[in-house]
């Protein structure tokens, strides 16, 4: 029964009709292990003023382009692969969301983010830490927040210019054991620093 409620929450068909059901009685949707990620990812780049931003990301999904950039555009694998690619533009932001585990060659491709990134920009990668295998179409590394600073810095972002957080708990890496968690309404959002589930950087250039 379970299986089968789940089955159709995560129907395309009733999606969009779950999704306004879930908000009126105010349940959160979002990915429990990415809730307070996503809360200072967003006070950062709202810090940044967006609506001064040519923005670029890569691997777009639908979470960034609502903060209102300057510009927005996206570079998608397969037609864009960051670890061999580069685009003759540069940006004042480049947004890296849940895509540098996925990485064969995460060096290679931060070189090619530093590359098109404007002198004094900036570039926000995310990542997870302690959440399981999920080959999308691969899966490939893990950072801690020393390991993500000094990754970027290797890239060529001066180190003293790169700001870094974690968050997670044990709880939270318990519950992606299965299915992927939700916030829902009462998971707890208590940070054990030896248990982060998410890791994320903004650098400067």
């Amino acid at each position: 029964m379970i299986k089968k409620i789940r089955n159709i929450i995560y129907s395309p068909k009733y999606k969009v009709q779950i999704q306004k059901l879930l908000k009126a009685v105010h349940y959160d949707y979002g990915f429990w292990n990415r809730t307070v990620m996503y809360q200072t990812c967003f006070e950062w780049v709202k810090a940044l003023h967006p609506e001064k931003l040519d923005v670029l990301e890569i691997s777009a999904g639908s979470i960034w382009q609502p903060l209102g950039f300057k510009s927005y555009t996206e570079a998608n694998f397969p037609d864009f692969d960051v670890c061999s690619m580069a685009l003759p533009q540069q940006f004042d932001l480049i947004i890296a969301d849940q895509v540098f585990e996925h990485l064969i060659w995460p060096y290679r491709a931060g070189k090619n983010v530093y590359e098109m990134t404007k002198p004094g920009g900036y570039f926000l990668v995310t990542t997870p830490f302690l959440i399981k295998e999920h080959q999308v179409p691969v899966d490939c590394s893990r950072w801690t927040e020393l390991g993500m600073k000094h990754l970027l810095a290797e890239c060529g972002f001066p180190i003293e210019n790169i700001r870094t957080g974690s968050w997670g708990n044990r709880a939270c890496v318990k519950a992606n054991f299965g299915s992927w968690a939700r916030q829902g309404w009462f998971k707890s959002l208590k940070n054990e620093s030896d248990f982060p589930v998410s890791v994320w950087a903004l650098a400067q250039k």
